[in-house]
């Protein structure tokens, strides 16, 4: 038996590949002359870099301007090709991630992703032609103005002065230096992966919709769509596209200002990853599929990692088992996308702490029952 392991992550207890590593254990418990292949899978937010490290990217790191100004460092990931290019992936999170700021309103307005641009930077001199970005779990609402700074951009106040980095100064920039912009960027193609199609400002923009969760109060937010509906108006005027599209307001509106300077396109987060790393590949040998992440929830019925995952396994008629740390919907609905079992560790656990603390060892308990019964 050929079995695919491809969970997501378990956020708050293990990484994607961490999760593959103890259902691997869990299934060849029950099958131990199995092919167990090992294969994290993730829709384009955090998670992304590690799994396409797991298929082969090779892993770098840099020391970047982190979202407060800190210094920090970010990892990415580079594959070259037999062509001459080369793919690189890299993840918002960590460069300018929620977790290297305190979420307060202060911050939220001072936020940038200046560091995401010092690795497009790496990559670029790695000679990348093709950058695939990965949104999630950023701490920034700037437009994706600070990484446009690192490369060279350099926008300008009614004075004549560069405006300061982070969000809550957008609205004083009235026109944009591109003279020092890096001319690579011409050249190179951008994937971002959005599964979002919130607006760049508005009522179900970055701002309202995203900024809370980044420190932001009622004035805050007020003051950081404010600036990206002035950012987007600058960077029409600068280059005559519209970037208040859908998709452009995820990642603290980070899409936009590559949609204004780059031949960027918004892709769909799961379908973009499994493209990168060969997923059809994988599932074209397999005779089992198990995938899973830490919540299995209504969210996950749009289109998250593991339920399209499921889907594409339904339509090569291969079946799916999915072992999550909590399932919060019925096994018809799972039903529906070929999943033909599934287990919960919260079944198994004394208490949701203990499923969190000790989630490797009951994620490889669950596994086996599962398989048992199946």
């Amino acid at each position: 038996m050929r079995i695919l392991i491809a969970p997501d992550k378990f956020k708050g207890s293990l990484t994607a590949a961490e999760a593959a590593s103890a259902i691997a254990e869990g299934a060849l418990r029950v099958y131990p002359d199995a092919v167990a292949t090992q294969f994290p899978v993730a829709d384009g937010g955090e998670g992304t870099l590690e799994a396409a490290v797991s298929a082969g990217y090779e892993e770098r790191l840099n020391a970047v301007v982190g979202p407060i100004l800190a210094p920090i460092g970010a990892a990415w990931a580079l594959r070259k090709d037999a062509f001459g290019g080369a793919t690189a992936v890299i993840e918002t999170a960590q460069a300018s991630g929620l977790e290297h700021m305190e979420p307060t309103p202060a911050n939220a307005l001072r936020a940038h992703s200046y560091g995401c641009g010092q690795l497009i930077a790496a990559a670029l001199d790695a000679g990348a032609t093709e950058i695939v970005l990965g949104l999630g779990g950023s701490a920034m609402t700037d437009g994706g103005s600070g990484a446009m700074r690192a490369l060279g951009l350099k926008p300008l106040d009614a004075a004549g002065n560069v405006v300061p980095l982070g969000g809550g100064s957008l609205a004083d920039a009235v026109s944009l230096d591109v003279s020092g912009l890096d001319p690579r960027l011409a050249a190179v193609r951008f994937r971002i992966a959005v599964d979002v199609q919130n607006p760049l400002f508005g009522d179900t923009g970055a701002a309202h919709v995203f900024g809370p969760q980044k420190g932001a109060d009622g004035d805050a937010v007020e003051l950081l769509d404010a600036g990206l509906r002035n950012w987007a108006s600058v960077l029409r005027e600068a280059t005559g596209r519209d970037v208040n599209v859908p998709g452009a307001g995820a990642a603290g509106g980070f899409p936009a200002s590559f949609l204004a300077f780059t031949r960027a396109q918004l892709e769909g987060g799961f379908a973009l990853v499994a493209d990168l790393t060969g997923l059809a590949e994988q599932l074209a040998d397999a005779d089992l599929v198990i995938t899973g992440e830490g919540s299995m929830d209504s969210q996950s019925l749009t289109g998250k990692a593991p339920i399209a995952l499921a889907d594409a396994a339904h339509e090569r008629g291969i079946p799916v088992i999915v072992v999550a740390g909590r399932i919060l919907v019925t096994p018809e609905e799972l039903a529906e996308h070929g999943v033909v079992a599934a287990a919960q560790l919260l079944d198994i656990a004394g208490s949701p702490e203990d499923a969190v603390a000790n989630a490797a060892k009951y994620l490889a308990w669950a596994t086996s029952q599962v398989l048992e019964g199946a």
